[in-house]
């Protein structure tokens, strides 16, 4: 497909309720949106396919489902560390955020992930941190990296432990190391359990500084479910 392509194919999948909601967003940068959730971007990024050259071209536009996409049709190989430090600047909302470091998109697939989350993550600037633990929380489901040892998470609760108690962090990066503190806990049981002492400690994690309703992020929920714990003693 061609940028032509991919517009008409937003257009045939605008959604008019999603875009009178984006319409009243208190912060959508400027851009537009033809209304369609991430669920929908996602399978449409299917059909649009891999394709390097097309992602940086969408990326470039001002329209969020061009980005979105733009994110989730990249060539992880081709990822280069200009590309992304380019991207997060022109970021500007914290669903694109979201999208860019998580949500299975191509960043954290890339061979320079590990890189960029650990330079992140000690960076002066929140989006950059954020992306940061959004990266974590994505290599905590990778099993085949020999650098994500045990040790090296274990590190990383005890990094998440130190700051999450800081209230002076803005809600969202809170959530964000709560979020990669959850990813890291569901790896095994040792990650686990100190992963439930922090989250016990912390309590649900409140994040709607930016006019959300949603109810608080309690990470000790999704980290002691009786589910996680049976997978855990079938991987003794």
């Amino acid at each position: 497909m061609n940028k032509s392509e991919v517009i008409k194919l937003l257009r045939d999948n605008q959604n008019e309720r999603g875009i009178e909601n984006w319409q009243k967003m208190d912060n959508n940068a400027g851009l537009k949106s033809f209304g369609i959730g991430l669920t929908q971007l996602r399978k449409l990024a299917k059909k649009v396919g891999r394709n390097h050259e097309l992602a940086l071209e969408l990326w470039q536009s001002d329209i969020y489902d061009l980005k979105t996409i733009a994110l989730l049709i990249d060539e992880p190989k081709k990822v280069t560390k200009e590309q992304v430090e380019s991207q997060v600047e022109g970021l500007g909302i914290g669903l694109l955020t979201h999208v860019f470091s998580s949500c299975d998109a191509t960043l954290a697939k890339a061979p320079i992930a590990f890189d960029v989350a650990n330079e992140w993550i000690d960076s002066d600037d929140d989006v950059r941190r954020r992306c940061a633990y959004g990266l974590l929380y994505e290599l905590s489901k990778n099993k085949r990296n020999k650098a994500l040892t045990d040790e090296y998470f274990l590190s990383r609760i005890e990094d998440i432990n130190d700051r999450i108690v800081n209230m002076d962090e803005t809600p969202t990066l809170r959530c964000s190391m709560g979020g990669a503190l959850m990813g890291i806990g569901k790896r095994n049981r040792q990650l686990n359990k100190r992963a439930v002492e922090v989250a016990r400690a912390v309590g649900p994690i409140d994040f709607n500084d930016e006019g959300g309703t949603c109810e608080p992020f309690d990470v000790l929920k999704h980290l002691t479910n009786e589910a996680l714990q049976k997978r855990f003693d079938k991987m003794v």
